[in-house]
């Protein structure tokens, strides 16, 4: 049969019991016309480059599918009429990636360095900063007090 990967996203104000329904539902309209999901990954709320549907995150979930295009087809209906699904892709593979997939790669990557932006631009503990001096005196003198 066929490989594919299946990309949904779902509304942000989704709770993540209600994401994990949906990837439920997919994987029973697929089992129900002669396919299988090999492997389910949920990327969580991620920002989108743009709003959508007054929506500006999203749950990102993917499917690893293995179903006969009838299947597949069955699937992107349903989805399409689903209103909590603002968009999806399904894309034919030659063969799926083993392991996680790139994005979950990357979110342990950012993990282990401290979060994602946990460090960046951190200055620590900066102490007494001590007397800014004249300041407001030379303010004054330039402004022609």
């Amino acid at each position: 049969m066929p490989l594919y990967e299946h990309v949904f996203l779902a509304r942000q104000d989704l709770a993540q019991a209600q994401v994990d329904a949906l990837a439920e539902n997919a994987t029973k309209i697929l089992t129900d016309n002669g396919g299988s999901v090999v492997k389910t990954e949920s990327w969580g709320l991620r920002g989108l480059a743009y709003r959508i549907a007054k929506n500006r995150k999203a749950h990102y979930v993917l499917l690893d599918v293995d179903a006969p295009a009838a299947a597949v087809a069955e699937l992107e209906r349903q989805t399409g009429l689903n209103e909590d699904v603002i968009r999806f892709m399904t894309v034919r593979v030659d063969e799926h990636e083993n392991g996680p997939s790139a994005m979950m790669r990357r979110s342990e990557r950012d993990r282990e360095r401290g979060g994602d932006r946990g460090d960046r631009g951190d200055r620590g503990d900066r102490g007494d900063r001590g007397s800014r001096g004249d300041r407001p005196e030379r303010a004054r003198e330039e402004m022609g007090a």
